[in-house]
């Protein structure tokens, strides 16, 4: 809820422009949820409004193209499995470095196995969420139903092979 303020004996609403150096308490939370995702494992954007019990996907993408920076970005995804347009390099190190379970690119057409060299540089701009030179095929996707982390904040964290998720929906 906004902070209410009294200048000139008039109440009105504080905003995060009054106080630049504050998050928004919604952006507070979405980042709190980014940073409870267990390394290999990952949510939905859907996942993380559904787990707060407020706002929706598109709200939880605007606070992570917003603020998600300082948190580990990657680990909030599409519910398609599909990597950050413009940052599937960085996306993919991540993945990788942390056991995240993918499925790898399909061939290219003529039987031509894909290849790395054809997702963008992090920060081109991709066409539509395509990466570069029209090869959507050429960029591996998570592998949603072995990486969905359920919020579970169990001793364990959950575990990258386990299958067993709460909110399996999407």
């Amino acid at each position: 809820m906004p902070v209410l303020s009294y200048p000139w004996c008039r109440m009105e609403r504080m905003t995060s422009e009054d106080h630049p150096d504050r998050l928004p308490e919604y952006a507070e939370r979405v980042l709190e949820v980014a940073e409870l995702i267990p390394p290999g494992r990952v949510m939905t954007y859907g996942d993380v409004a559904e787990w707060l019990g407020e706002g929706g996907p598109r709200q939880v993408g605007r606070v992570m193209a917003l603020y998600g920076g300082a948190v580990p970005w990657w680990r909030v995804v599409r519910a398609d499995g599909r990597l950050l347009p413009g940052h599937e390099r960085r996306a993919l190190g991540h993945y990788r470095a942390e056991g995240t379970p993918l499925r790898e690119a399909a061939p290219l057409r003529g039987g031509a196995p894909a290849r790395e060299s054809a997702l963008p540089r992090d920060g081109a701009p991709a066409r539509d969420g395509a990466p570069a030179r029209g090869t959507a095929a050429s960029v591996p996707r998570l592998d949603m139903r072995r990486a969905r982390w359920d919020g579970d904040t169990g001793a364990d964290g959950g575990d990258a092979g386990d299958t067993g998720h709460a909110m399996a929906h999407n």
